[in-house]
């Protein structure tokens, strides 16, 4: 701003122009000083560009993304962050850095979110990439054999492309956290070799001095607000069992009492929740492994504790890890193990490991003087379990809600429990017992923005939960789009969830339709995507009017039968050949009318 004399200064006016002329000249000289290049002197480096790309199925690859894109614009870079699918809006034929963060779920698959992406990047159309340099983080789990499957192939595909790798793909198992960690530390100095910064003039006190750019500090930062790292500790409110007392299931409606204020959440989010082991288990595997219990044992990030805080709450107990089963492998009477280990021999040790815990590897064999630090250097961390929230915050303040089927089963001569379900309808006690919990944002399951648009949802079984919550969002808001819901489970009169409810909304109105699929009801078992293709014309004029898709529940069956029927209804029903059926549902995925919950 210009310094100008105040009109009551005391001078006349000649004196008071001449003076404001003064000023101004010493004004003018002095921004122009702060402005201007300075000879021989560098200034600041402008921002350099940094496109990030991701998939993610269940919301921690993009939740990653968007930290790595935070930290990224804090570092002087400017970050574009998308998903894979929008690989048109990316335009990787003119960018010059690139991060690609996936996940891998089915058989080495892509997440939804990224599919068209890595498919179009392996199609003739993908241009040649020679100016691009890349790095490649991938998310997955050790016990599935295509780990980190996408990121592999998005890596080989951006080489073969011509792209030049950074670094080395990282590879994080389930408990990613500290792999992700490292693997960025190294990404930030690759980036900073490949993009270097210039030094930035500074001025303190009237004396100029040259600053170089200095990242900030990635390790050892408190956690901002409530995450899977720094959870809120709150309560629950209810325990209810769904299915009636003689089914074979045993569903339930948690309540969680939840300040708006603390976490808040959004129709289509997930409720990550921070169990504990059974304590049978943890005596269990005690017993087989000849250990006390009351060694001191450090776990990293959690400080000392005794190794039987550590089994019951912060590690993985069910799933034994490579590490561990090749020590075992290496104790007498144990060469079975270690042939099954082989490289040649995944699909039987596959079929050996199925329900088999740390207790089942150990059964039989002599207590070999488990030294406790060095066992839990074999085992994983304790991970979150992710429940879709099957409530809408506006039709539920301060609470959240999640539907759990709690997992039971026989294995190996014992009974199993599932770690998160069983916790959570046996051991927690409502109003008493500590909850952990955080929300996982889930960017991609979203209900359309417009409320006039129709919604057709596909949830059976505990896939119901965020279909509850987006019927009572539009509810709550007077959403004026009509609604179709596709539920079914084994049988109407034991495993109807929710059935009041839905029941209400159709006499409402608020579900324009409503079809039901009970598969062991009659002699032939039917299946949501047998009405589907039953309803296959009406089902054509709601999609081909806009409406939304929305698929919930098992990945590996029912996801993939509803995919297959509704690339068969817009065929059929649509007139379409099998290319352009394949061409309109990928359509879809893109502009997000085709999204999944799945698991």
């Amino acid at each position: 701003m210009l310094p100008l004399l105040p009109e009551n200064a005391p001078f006349n006016a000649d004196q008071r122009a001449w003076l404001n002329g003064f000023l101004a000249g010493i004004f003018n000289d002095r921004l122009t000083a702060e402005t201007e290049p300075r000879p021989g002197i560098p200034t600041a480096a402008p921002n350099r560009p940094l496109l990030i790309l991701f998939g993610s199925q269940t919301g921690s690859a993009e939740a990653l993304s968007r930290k790595l894109a935070k930290e990224a614009d804090k570092r002087g870079f400017t970050s574009r962050l998308l998903a894979w699918n929008d690989y048109a809006q990316a335009d990787l034929s003119n960018a010059s850095l690139l991060v690609v963060v996936t996940s891998t779920w089915g058989d080495g698959d892509a997440p939804d979110n990224a599919a068209a992406g890595l498919a179009w990047l392996l199609s003739d159309q993908a241009p040649r990439l020679s100016q691009l340099s890349y790095a490649v983080l991938g998310l997955g789990d050790r016990n599935y054999s295509e780990f980190c499957g996408a990121a592999k192939k998005f890596d080989q595909r951006l080489s073969a492309l011509g792209g030049k790798r950074l670094i080395p793909t990282g590879e994080c198992d389930a408990d990613y956290e500290t792999a992700a960690s490292s693997w960025l530390s190294q990404l930030w100095s690759a980036l900073e070799t490949a993009s270097p910064g210039r030094p930035v003039v500074t001025e303190a006190n009237g004396a100029t001095t040259l600053a170089v750019h200095e990242p900030p500090n990635s390790g050892g930062e408190k956690p901002q607000g409530f995450s899977r790292q720094n959870p809120l500790h709150t309560r629950m409110k209810c325990n209810r069992r769904l299915n009636h007392a003689s089914s074979s299931k045993d569903t339930r409606h948690i309540e969680i009492l939840l300040d708006p204020s603390e976490l808040a959440y959004e129709a289509g989010d997930a409720l990550g929740v921070l169990p504990t082991n059974c304590p049978v288990l943890v005596e269990e595997f005690m017993a087989v492994a000849g250990l006390r219990g009351d060694e001191l044992v450090q776990i990293e990030g959690a400080g000392p504790m005794t190794l039987h805080e550590a089994l019951l709450r912060s590690l993985n107990i069910t799933q034994p890890t490579r590490e561990f089963l090749e020590h075992v492998s290496r104790l007498p009477g144990n060469a079975e193990l270690a042939r099954l280990l082989g490289p040649d021999r995944r699909s039987e040790f596959d079929a050996w490991l199925y329900g088999r815990d740390l207790v089942d590897v150990l059964r039989g064999i002599e207590p070999s003087g488990w030294d406790p630090q060095d066992l839990v250097s074999m085992l994983r961390r304790l991970q979150p379990r992710l429940y879709s929230i099957s409530s809408s915050p506006k039709a539920h303040p301060g609470e959240v809600h999640v539907t759990v089927g709690t997992v039971r089963y026989e294995a190996h001569g014992r009974h199993k429990k599932g770690v998160a379900s069983c916790w959570l309808a046996d051991r927690v006690i409502p109003e008493q017992t500590d909850v952990p919990v955080f929300i996982q944002k889930s960017h991609g399951f979203r209900l359309p923005d417009a409320g006039d648009t129709p919604v057709i949802m596909v949830g059976p079984g505990t896939g119901i939960a965020p279909f509850r919550s987006f019927l009572e969002e539009r509810a709550s808001v007077g959403a004026t789009g009509r609604n179709w819901l596709f539920f079914g489970d084994q049988r109407r009169a034991q495993d109807f969830l929710y059935e009041e409810q839905i029941l209400a909304w159709r006499d409402q109105g608020i579900l324009g339709r409503l079809d039901l699929a009970f598969s062991r009801d009659q002699k032939e078992k039917v299946y949501v995507q047998h009405r589907m293709l039953e309803a296959a014309e009406e089902l054509w004029r709601w999609l081909d009017s806009g409406a939304h898709f929305y698929v919930c529940g098992d990945a590996k069956r029912m996801a993939k039968d509803v995919d297959e029927a509704l690339h068969r209804v817009v065929q059929q029903a649509g007139g379409r050949s099998e290319d352009a059926a394949r061409d309109y549902v990928a359509a879809m995925k893109t502009g997000k009318r085709y999204q999944r919950d799945v698991y």
